[in-house]
């Protein structure tokens, strides 16, 4: 009789297991009450911290008057929610069909006979972890101060208070601080008891009234101590002999000692606990980038690429485990994580397949930017990675590590003072753009089929005239292979300070460095050029 209901009760469970539609419905409510990191939680923890704030005002206003029908009305809307909410949590706690699969899937292993008995029980067992958690009860409790019929359940109206627990941050993160301190705590707990024991026993005999003091039994003598203890002095019982005296400094002196011992305790969690919350709230930031860089390293080449991005509004983020250069990078408001950036988590954290397009690995250690590519290229392989590299034989350990592009500051600084040596033009042009002369602009101008720039020689160019400076060429024609100066690119080439017999060639991109009306002016001439050329065709 019962193997007809298993079947079924089996079959049911691969049912859901296989139903995607089941599966997103899940999904959804655990985005919605569980996932820290759902946008679908934010909101509705805001909603649920106004519903228990409302709530609760109308239940205090409540108290010595009627409800009007309004209200009461409100009130049921709030324990149905609250009634909702307590089973959608109990529901997405575990997989019920999942449990049932494993029992039979085992039965039908083991060859023995499925028993739904057990798989239930397990299921119970399940369930009831969720009933007696501490959160759970608190959900429950919110609900009974509803039923106004006996009035005693009111005092269950702060637990709709305790609920915020649930919703809050920032409460949330005292409650772990206070779990991760806990054995200090049960021990400063079991200290203080102990104290007060001794405390009270003490006074209690100094102070008795038939001792001509005025406290009448241990209660009060515990009332006074703790009162005592934590330095508030009520001034309520006060001892009138010198036994109750000496007891009371001893005990102020004593509970100033553990005032401070639990005020460190509490300090010293918070202050381990910021730097996860630093990186909890970076993450945070990092889910709303789109199409992102990740700089790797804040040194100079780092800062002055930030800057750079900063200015032109473009999102980046910094990952660095310098202090120094983390510190400087908040300072300045700029995202970033004080890690390790070669390791694979650290950059998983930091998006690298979540919006980031581009990796630059700018650190002032060729070793560690080969570390860095290698993990980036093993994490994304279509991202683009530029990495800096100060050793000319580490070039190629980078490319092969997986970088796009490779990028010799001290090389290009040093070609560029000896090729440039005798011309103030350049020299102005290159001081202009360092120190962000808006009318100094480092510009490509593309040399159009037809143009006059096409088939011309680099020295029959008239650049000195126009008070520009050509600081090289990018070019994918074979021709150019000849000239010394070359930089491998993808599908191309870029020939800096290209020789005087160097020929330009159509779709030739020209590198010129000058002032800004200069590189217009041309711009528009080699426009003009390529119009009249095509009319010609």
């Amino acid at each position: 009789m019962h193997a007809v209901p298993a079947r079924l009760i089996v079959y049911f469970a691969y049912m859901l297991q296989t139903s995607q539609h089941y599966r997103n419905l899940k999904m959804f409510f655990f985005n919605l009450l569980e996932n820290p990191d759902s946008k679908l939680k934010t909101w509705f923890d805001f909603f649920m911290i106004t519903v228990v704030l409302l709530s609760v005002s109308i239940l205090i206003h409540g108290v010595n008057r009627e409800l009007g029908k309004t209200e009461e009305i409100f009130e049921h809307i709030v324990v149905t929610v609250f009634i909702i909410e307590y089973l959608l949590r109990g529901w997405i706690y575990s997989d019920s069909h999942q449990i049932i699969i494993k029992h039979y899937e085992k039965s039908q292993y083991l060859n023995i006979k499925f028993s739904l008995s057990s798989a239930l029980l397990e299921i119970a067992k399940t369930k009831l972890q969720y009933v007696f958690s501490v959160v759970a009860i608190i959900d429950l409790l919110a609900i009974l101060p509803s039923y106004r019929p006996v009035r005693v359940l009111r005092v269950f109206l702060i637990f709709r208070l305790f609920k915020l627990f649930r919703y809050s941050q920032s409460i949330n993160v005292f409650s772990e601080v206070l779990k991760n301190k806990r054995f200090e705590l049960y021990t400063l707990a079991l200290f203080l008891g102990f104290l007060v024991f001794i405390a009270s026993t003490a006074i209690y005999m100094f102070e008795h009234r038939d001792n001509g003091g005025e406290i009448d039994d241990l209660f009060d003598a515990a009332y006074w101590a703790v009162v005592t203890l934590s330095t508030v002095g009520f001034g309520d019982i006060t001892p009138q002999t010198t036994g109750g005296r000496i007891v009371t400094m001893a005990l102020i002196i004593t509970g100033l000692g553990v005032i401070s011992f639990f005020t460190s305790i509490i300090v010293a969690s918070f202050h381990e606990k910021m730097d996860d919350l630093r990186i909890n709230r970076t993450y945070a930031e990092l889910e709303k980038y789109r199409n992102f860089t990740i700089i790797c390293g804040f040194g100079r080449v780092g800062q002055e690429i930030a800057r750079e991005m900063h200015k032109d509004r473009q999102q980046f983020m910094v990952i660095d485990n310098n202090p120094e250069h983390a510190q400087l990078a908040k300072r300045q408001g700029i995202l970033i994580i004080a890690d390790d950036a070669s390791k694979d988590s650290v950059l998983l954290n930091a998006g690298i397949n979540k919006g980031a397009t581009m990796v630059l690995c700018t650190t002032s250690d060729d070793v560690v930017n080969v570390y860095i590519t290698l993990t980036s290229r093993y994490l994304n392989p279509d991202i683009t990675i530029i990495s800096r590299a100060n050793r000319k034989d580490n070039v190629k350990k980078l490319v092969q590590a997986g970088a796009n592009h490779v990028i010799r500051p001290f090389e290009i600084a040093g070609m560029l003072a000896t090729e440039y040596i005798g011309q103030p033009a350049a020299f102005e042009a290159i001081f202009g753009i360092l120190h962000e002369e808006k009318h100094i602009l480092l510009e490509t101008v593309v040399v159009h089929p037809g143009c006059y720039l096409e088939d011309l020689p680099v020295e029959n160019v008239d650049f000195l005239q126009r008070k520009l400076t050509l600081l090289g060429v990018i070019s994918a024609n074979p021709s150019h292979r000849k000239h010394r100066n070359q930089y491998k690119m993808p599908g191309q080439r870029f020939y800096f300070n290209p020789e005087a017999d160097f020929i330009l060639r159509k779709n030739d991109v020209v590198v010129l460095l000058g002032r800004e009306y200069s590189i217009e002016h041309l711009k528009n001439q080699l426009e003009k050029s390529h119009l009249q050329w095509m009319k010609k065709r």
